[in-house]
C-alpha cells in the first residue's frame, strides 16, 4: 500500500529520469502492482533531470511523487536528490526507461534482511550490448582486485541499499553515471555487507544516454580516485614497484648487455619509486585516521 502521513514507509523507490515520458509511466504501474501485491508499504519518487518532453505529467499521472531539477545535472545528481528526500527505511534505485523488471524489488529486499545492499546483476541472458559488456568485464576485473572479493556487477543502477548507508556516502557519489561504481567500492572498503542478486535487463527503450568513451573514462577515472580514497596502496604499491623494476632492469641492461654505466635514468626511476611508495604508505595512514575519526 502506498503511504499516509502517519506511517512509517518501509521502502522509497528512486527513479531518476530524464526524457523517458514513453516508458515512466508503465514502469510506475508495474513497481505499484508489484509493492501492493506484497503488502509493502512504499513510496515512488521520481527525480525528472530537466527532461524536456512529458516526462513529470506522465510520471505524476502515474501517481509517483515527481521532484524536478531545474535543468540536467546528471544520473547521480538525480539519485542523491531522491536519497534526500526518501522517507522510507531501505531504497531501491532503478532505470525509468523499462530496462529493471520491477517483479525483482521484492527479491532485493528480502536478502536486504540480511546485507547492507543488493545489487541487481545483470545475467547474460540480458539484452546488453556486447562492446558494454566487455567494458563492464574489465571494470569488475579491476573492482575485484580493489575490493578483495569477486565484482559481478560493478556499474548496475538497479540496487537496494539501506538508506541510513546511502546517506552515508552521499557526498561521495558523482553528479554522472558512475554513481553505481563509486557507491559499490565505498560500501565495500568501509566494510559494509553487501551481495548480488541475478536480474536479466531488457532492452531499453529510447536512445542510450550513456556515451561509450567519454562515459566510459569517466568511470575509469571514478574507480582510481575512489581506489585511492579508500585503499591508496592498492594503487601506490603496483606503481613504485613496476618503476623500481623499470629503474633497476634498464640499469642491468646497461651494465650487462652494453657494458656501460648504470647511469642517472635508473637511478632516478628507483628513487621516484621509492618517493611513490612513501606516498602511498602516508595516504593510507590517512585512510586509517579518516576511520577512526
Amino acid at each position: 500500500m502506498e503511504k499516509d502521513i502517519e506511517t512509517q514507509i518501509d521502502v522509497s523507490i528512486i527513479i531518476p529520469t530524464y526524457n523517458e515520458e514513453s516508458s515512466i509511466q508503465k514502469v510506475i504501474s508495474k513497481i505499484r502492482e508489484v509493492l501492493t501485491r506484497d503488502n509493502l508499504i512504499y513510496e515512488i519518487i521520481v527525480v525528472n533531470d530537466g527532461s524536456q518532453d512529458n516526462t513529470n505529467q506522465q510520471a505524476t499521472a502515474g501517481g509517483a511523487r515527481v521532484i524536478d531539477h531545474a535543468y540536467n545535472i546528471g544520473n547521480g545528481a538525480s539519485i542523491k536528490t531522491g536519497v534526500r528526500s526518501a522517507q522510507g527505511k531501505q531504497l531501491v534505485f532503478m532505470d525509468g526507461d523499462g530496462q529493471h523488471d520491477p517483479n525483482e524489488i521484492p527479491h532485493l529486499l528480502e536478502k536486504l534482511e540480511t546485507y547492507d545492499m543488493v545489487v541487481g546483476a545483470r545475467s547474460r541472458r540480458s539484452e546488453t550490448a556486447l562492446h558494454r559488456d566487455f567494458a563492464n568485464w574489465i571494470y569488475n576485473l579491476f573492482a575485484s582486485y580493489v575490493c578483495n572479493r569477486k565484482i559481478l556487477d560493478l556499474t548496475s543502477g538497479y540496487r537496494a541499499i539501506k538508506t541510513s548507508i546511502a546517506r552515508e556516502f552521499l557526498h561521495l557519489l558523482p553528479n554522472t553515471f558512475s554513481y553505481p561504481t563509486t557507491l559499490t567500492l565505498a560500501v565495500s572498503r568501509s566494510g559494509y555487507t553487501f551481495t548480488y542478486h541475478p536480474i536479466i535487463v531488457s532492452k531499453r527503450q529510447g536512445k542510450s544516454k550513456i556515451k561509450l568513451f567519454q562515459d566510459g573514462l569517466r568511470f575509469l577515472v571514478i574507480i582510481f580516485k575512489i581506489t585511492t580514497l579508500f585503499s591508496p596502496l592498492k594503487i601506490f604499491i603496483p606503481t613504485s614497484l613496476s618503476l623500481f623494476l623499470l629503474g633497476f632492469g634498464y640499469g642491468l641492461y646497461k651494465v650487462v648487455v652494453l657494458n656501460s654505466r648504470y647511469g642517472p635514468t635508473s637511478a632516478l626511476l628507483m628513487t621516484i619509486a621509492g618517493v611513490v611508495f612513501l606516498i602511498g604508505l602516508i595516504s593510507e595512514q590517512l585512510t586509517q585516521l579518516r576511520y577512526e575519526k
